[in-house]
C-alpha cells in the first residue's frame, strides 16, 4: 500500500488547526523546524516514524486517523484498540462500560 504524504500532510494540518495551533507551535512541540512542520504538511519532505509519532502525540489523535482519515478501519484493529483501552480499567468499570455497550448496541438495532 502506498502511503499518500500529501493527504496525511494535509490531515496534519487539519487536526492541527483544529487544535488552534500554529505550525511552529506544533513544531516546537514535536522538536522539529517550522520549515520542516511546513514541509510535512504539504508532502515537500517525507517524515520519520518517529517525528510522525510525536505528531500524533502532540495533536493528541490516533495514527490511523493521521493516515487514513474517517475511513472505516479494520475490524480487528478496532478490537485492539478497545482492549488496549480497557487495559487498565478495573472490573467494576469494566462492567459498567460493558452494560453501556450493551444498550447502546440495543438503541442501534432499535433504531437502524
Amino acid at each position: 500500500m502506498n502511503m499518500d504524504y500529501y493527504e496525511i500532510g494535509q490531515r496534519i494540518r487539519k487536526t492541527r488547526k483544529l487544535r488552534g495551533l500554529s505550525q511552529e507551535k506544533l513544531a516546537e512541540m514535536v522538536g522539529i523546524s517550522t520549515t520542516h512542520m511546513s514541509h510535512i504538511e504539504t508532502a515537500n519532505t517525507k517524515m520519520s516514524l518517529s517525528t510522525f509519532a510525536e505528531i500524533a502525540f502532540a495533536l493528541e489523535v490516533r495514527t490511523d486517523e493521521l493516515l487514513y482519515g474517517n475511513k472505516p478501519r479494520n475490524p480487528d484493529i478496532s478490537i485492539t484498540y478497545i482492549a488496549e483501552l480497557l487495559d487498565d480499567c478495573t472490573i467494576q468499570q469494566i462492567r459498567i462500560i460493558e452494560d453501556i455497550v450493551k444498550t447502546v448496541k440495543e438503541t442501534l438495532n432499535r433504531n437502524l
